[in-house]
């Protein structure tokens, strides 16, 4: 993994922002890397090309920051959506002091050497829509791109090539993604797990 930016996320010793992130992904272990970092993202269909010419595919994704310093009870239980409004009142602004936990940033992400792109499950037509992405996974002549509604993008690949780079500075939310827990499974904590 070839890092052009920082090493890691979050405020640094001085309190500024950290210079945007930038990666670069050569093999299935550095690809691994860059799906943590997109876990959660939110892709509109929109800002996602196939230049077949360039053998490259090319996406914007809205990226959530999860703060591994800052995981603690009171974050975890942070709400992942506004509460709705009771029945007949207005929706209401937050008027809270406290600046919201979260970040999320956009980011430009580049996979070169790209012979041919394969969807699952979304339509044609829904050029509007959002996708959420769960996951990447690779291998040395494919990537997958996993999205929530079990819909899929599959890359076949010459060779594992992936450029990320965040697109400006991250922004405060007050909402964190929400993972559904399968029947049985425990959630994660901050020690030895991770919240996301």
């Amino acid at each position: 993994m070839a890092a052009d930016g920082p090493k890691g996320e979050g405020q640094m010793e001085d309190g500024a922002a950290p210079p945007p992130l930038r990666l670069r992904a050569h093999d299935p272990q550095d690809m691994d890397v860059i799906a943590a970092l997109l876990q959660d993202a939110l892709v509109p269909r929109v800002d996602m090309a196939f230049m077949a010419k360039e053998k490259r595919f090319v996406m914007v994704a809205n990226r959530f920051h999860w703060p591994k310093d800052q995981i603690d009870a009171a974050t975890r239980e942070a709400p992942s959506r506004p509460q709705p409004a009771p029945e007949g009142e207005d929706a209401r602004f937050d008027d809270s002091e406290d600046p919201p936990p979260f970040e999320r940033v956009n980011c430009g992400v580049c996979f070169d050497k790209v012979q041919r792109v394969r969807f699952r499950g979304l339509s044609p037509d829904a050029k509007g829509e959002i996708l959420s992405l769960l996951t990447i996974t690779s291998e040395p002549r494919s990537i997958t791109l996993l999205f929530a509604g079990d819909a899929a993008i599959r890359l076949e690949v010459e060779a594992v090539r992936c450029h990320l780079e965040d697109l400006g500075r991250p922004w405060p939310t007050r909402w964190r993604p929400e993972h559904e827990l399968e029947e049985g499974e425990a959630p994660a904590t901050s020690e030895g797990g991770s919240s996301g």
